[in-house]
Formats: C-alpha cells, structure tokens, sequence
C-alpha cells in the first residue's frame, strides 16, 4: 500500500493499494465520534462493492444506511442532489456523521457537494471505484453538480477527511471505462513528468497501477497544497478539459468525459504548435482514445463557452509547449473559434 498526504486547509490521507474496501470500517472509526455513515453510490457499483462496505462499517459498529441513485451523469442535477440531502435529513445524520462516496466521478461530486451543504458541512470520505476519479476527482476537494447550462457550474471546495484508492476494483470496470481514466493519468505525464508519460508510451494498458496512481496522486497533492482553490496553478489541471467539456456538452454527454478530454488535449497540442502534438496523438490513439471530432467548430465554441473557467471576455486556455511543460494563457473570446478551428 502506498499512502501520500495532503496538507491544504484539512490534512487527509490518500491509501492506494489492494484490499482496501473491507478496512473502511477500521479506517473510520479512526476519524472519530460519528454514528451513523451513509453511503451514497450508483446502481452499477452498489450491487459490486457496496455489501462489503456496509459489513465493514456494522463490524466497527456504525450505523449504516445507503443512498443509491441511476448510474450516469444524467443523475449529478439539483433533484437528485435535494433527494441526497433530504434522505441525509431523514435519516438524521448529525455534523459529526460521515458520508462514504463510493464510485466514479460523479459520485464523488454529488456527495462531496452534499457534504459540504448539509448542515452547513459534515465529513465525508472517497472511495474512487475508477481509474479517473482515483487519479483526479477524488483528491483536491472539488465538489459539483451539473446545471442544464453547463457542467459543473454549481458546487463547493470541501476535502474529504480521507481517500481510500482500492486498485482492485479497477478490476471490473469495463476497458471503455479503463481508458477514459488513462486520458487523465497521461494529462499528468503531458503537464509535468515526462518520465511519467514515456512510461505510459513503454507500458500501455498494462502499467503497474498502484505505482502509476500514486505518480499522479502526487502531482495533483503539489498542486492542490500551492493552489488549493483554484486561482493560479491548479488551473493547469484542466489541460484539455475547456475544450473537452465543450464537446462533452455538445454530445449531450453521449461521449465520455474521458474521451472529450482527449480530443481536447489532442485539439489545443495542435493549435499551439506544440512540437510534441505528434506523440501526445500517437498515445493517446495508442491507449484507444479519440484525437479528432466530427463536431462543427461552431457548435463545440458555443458549447465551450459555458465552461466556468470563463473570466469577462477571456478563457483561460492550457497550452501543453512540450511533453512535462504547459502554459496557463487567457485567450480573448474572439479568438476561440479560430483557435478551435486550429486544432481540428
């Protein structure tokens, strides 16, 4: 097992490694004083993973109760964020109860955003069941739900109190799945590890993911402690996602958040000339993710100016100017589309 800290303005650990599902209970009682643990999980991981969860928590005594909700991002929306926080009251959950997110991206944001809006914030904890949520969503403490105008565009900073990363539930998501979360774990190799990202080019598929994850569990813990809100350097997380979440949108989300990305990271390597675009494109179709879309320029800029990273007439672009160097650039809005039109 690999353990990486986080200091930012809570303290928490991040556990990597197999086997950590049955030790949730243990793990909790260690963060003290709760009752009662909700765990709140989607209908495809529920029935995989959330029986031993629940055993875990009775055996160190908890309280247990379960929210589960339709898989997809079609659920992170305001009613199914009312219906989480109506069922936490229900069930009487307290400022000193914890909330256990157990699954993907979108459970990760739905229930941190519950747990930094129900009474004000209580504890909660993340148990990624996915390659990209292990290796980004779950750690840093962003918290959202979507609005019919845009991702993300309503939610909360709010760290969890502790990170549980079992690398053997990666061992039932189906490949498509597997390889949305690779767009992100090469993200990390293209913004600052090209040791990292040569890796990836030797191993494919089959790198070693306990120590893959912890790489990327590192970078994001550095930028999170220099930037935990999201003003300056952090913003460089988002290499390929403004773009990519523009087409995301555009495909009314039938094309992955994984996939958009890499399109968006293959679009902007392309559009600023970056000397590497031919090897960001090679592993990224090496990894079987898509490069190019069929969407028209003018749909994916309309699409992507909802992004919330949008400041007055400026968005903020992440330029990759080679493998392990990218630049945060403000581009004017009138430029978008022929910067767009650039990387297609």
């Amino acid at each position: 097992m690999t353990t990486v800290t986080v200091c930012a303005s809570k303290k928490y650990d991040i556990k990597i490694g197999s086997g950590l599902l049955t030790s949730v209970g243990d793990e909790a009682v260690k963060l003290g004083k709760a009752k009662t643990v909700a765990i709140i999980s989607d209908s495809n991981v529920f029935p995989l993973y959330g029986g031993i969860v629940e055993n875990s928590l009775n055996n160190a005594d908890f309280s247990v109760v379960s929210f589960v909700f339709p898989a997809g991002e079609e659920s992170k929306n305001g009613n199914t964020y009312l219906e989480l926080l109506n069922f936490l009251a229900i069930n009487g959950l307290t400022r000193s109860d914890l909330i256990v997110a157990l699954g993907g991206g979108v459970t990760g944001d739905l229930a941190g955003f519950a747990a930094a809006t129900y009474l004000r914030g209580i504890r909660f904890i993340q148990i990624p069941t996915t390659l990209l949520a292990a290796v980004d969503s779950s750690v840093g403490g962003k918290t959202a739900i979507d609005l019919p105008a845009g991702k993300n565009l309503a939610g909360a900073f709010c760290q969890p109190s502790l990170v549980l990363c079992d690398i053997d539930t990666l061992n039932t998501l189906p490949e498509d799945i597997f390889r949305d979360g690779c767009a992100e774990v090469i993200k990390y190799g293209i913004l600052y590890d090209p040791d990292l990202f040569a890796q990836l080019e030797q191993d494919g598929l089959h790198f070693n993911r306990e120590k893959i994850i912890a790489q990327c569990v590192r970078w994001k813990r550095d930028v999170v402690m220099e930037d935990e809100f999201d003003t300056g350097l952090r913003m460089k997380l988002n290499l390929g996602h403004t773009i990519g979440h523009g087409i995301e949108a555009r495909s009314n989300f039938s094309l992955s958040h994984g996939k958009s990305v890499a399109i968006g990271m293959a679009i902007v390597a392309k559009a600023s000339n970056c000397p590497d675009t031919t090897r960001i494109r090679r592993i990224l179709e090496q990894f079987g993710l898509p490069t190019t879309t069929d969407y028209p320029v003018d749909d994916i800029y309309r699409y992507t100016l909802s992004d919330k990273k949008r400041s007055g007439g400026e968005i903020h672009l992440i330029l990759p100017r080679r493998i392990g160097l990218c630049d945060i650039v403000p581009t004017p809005i009138d430029q978008l589309k022929s910067f767009i039109q650039a990387g297609l």
